[in-house]
């Protein structure tokens, strides 16, 4: 079948190889190329260099809604569009371009989790499973009907970065499964219950914000589920301090101290007291302009020490 793909970051590329294995790829669409870096240089995103590799043509429309988008899908020849983390909301123009319309990959087991962030949303939350849906877009935010899914479970030190990492094959080889059906014509689309949905809005810098007040299951998910981007963070000493890697406790052991004392440093990471008397042990940790480095390395170089304390930061470091 030939098909246009669009996509930009690293977890659509597995999918636009797997589909130009299979099928005739007509034409890609992504994301402009952007600043990145401190040096402002612009970097293509990383679909946009994947199918430079293959040899297919690339656009790079700067909106999605000014009949550019729509004139060149029409014009592809194609049959049906992919779309994996485009990063754009499709109008009905571009919905409606192609006879068999758009499939999308979602990261999340719809109708949980609509939006731009459900990877992240599941870790922050506390999820104990994902997955990936393959669903028909319409004009809505991920209300399509599902073609296909996948279940996986969500592992207990699991970043929402090595999630996304995990499901992305996941989601290339559901999606080739849902084309063959389509091309097979034995798909089936069901219909999404709209009263079960939640929603994943974009995340942003203020969502890294640590505040150890909370439970330390949510805490350690939050840290968690902000790796990557934003990354978590909070002020130690008057200064931002990043963090990474981080789980609850299973036993109170911080009954008696304050939320975001420090009580006590090891080879595990540094233990941080949070409002429901447990602890999360956060295993790394990056000051302003110095290197992550182990809890460990951090507090032999007088970083941080034991009755220290880790208090939310506001505003958001740049």
């Amino acid at each position: 079948m030939r098909v246009v793909f669009m996509g930009s970051p690293a977890f659509a590329v597995p999918c636009l190889r797997a589909v130009a294995e299979v099928h005739e790829v007509a034409l890609v669409v992504s994301q402009p190329d952007k600043p990145a870096g401190r040096g402002g240089q612009l970097a293509a995103p990383a679909v946009k260099l994947a199918a430079t590799a293959l040899g297919l043509p690339v656009i790079q429309p700067k909106s999605a809604r000014t009949g550019e988008l729509a004139a060149a899908l029409a014009g592809s020849g194609a049959e049906l569009a992919i779309v994996v983390a485009y990063g754009k909301i499709l109008p009905p123009a571009v919905l409606g371009a192609l006879p068999r319309g758009c499939l999308n990959v979602h990261g999340s087991i719809l109708p949980r989790y609509r939006g731009a962030a459900p990877v992240q949303w599941a870790v922050i939350h506390g999820q104990p499973e994902t997955g990936v849906s393959i669903m028909q877009l319409d004009e809505g935010m991920d209300t399509g009907p599902v073609l296909l899914e996948r279940r996986v479970t969500i592992g207990p030190d699991e970043t929402a970065g090595e999630l996304l990492e995990r499901l992305a094959p996941i989601g290339a080889a559901a999606l080739l499964t849902a084309l063959a059906e389509v091309v097979a014509g034995t798909s089936r689309a069901v219909p999404q219950d709209a009263a079960a949905a939640t929603h994943a809005p974009m995340l942003s810098k203020t969502d890294g914000a640590v505040d150890f007040a909370g439970p330390a299951r949510e805490v350690a998910a939050r840290i968690r589920g902000v790796d990557p981007w934003p990354g978590a963070y909070a002020q130690h000493k008057g200064q931002p301090l990043k963090l990474f890697h981080a789980r609850a406790t299973t036993a109170p052991e911080a009954l008696a101290e304050s939320p975001g004392s420090v009580i006590a440093i090891g080879a595990h990471g540094v233990e941080v007291a949070c409002g429901d008397g447990f602890a999360v042990t956060i295993r790394e940790l990056q000051a302003a302009g110095r290197k992550r480095m182990t809890a460990a390395q951090f507090a032999a170089g007088r970083g941080i020490a034991v009755g220290d304390v880790l208090a939310r930061a506001e505003p958001a470091p740049s």
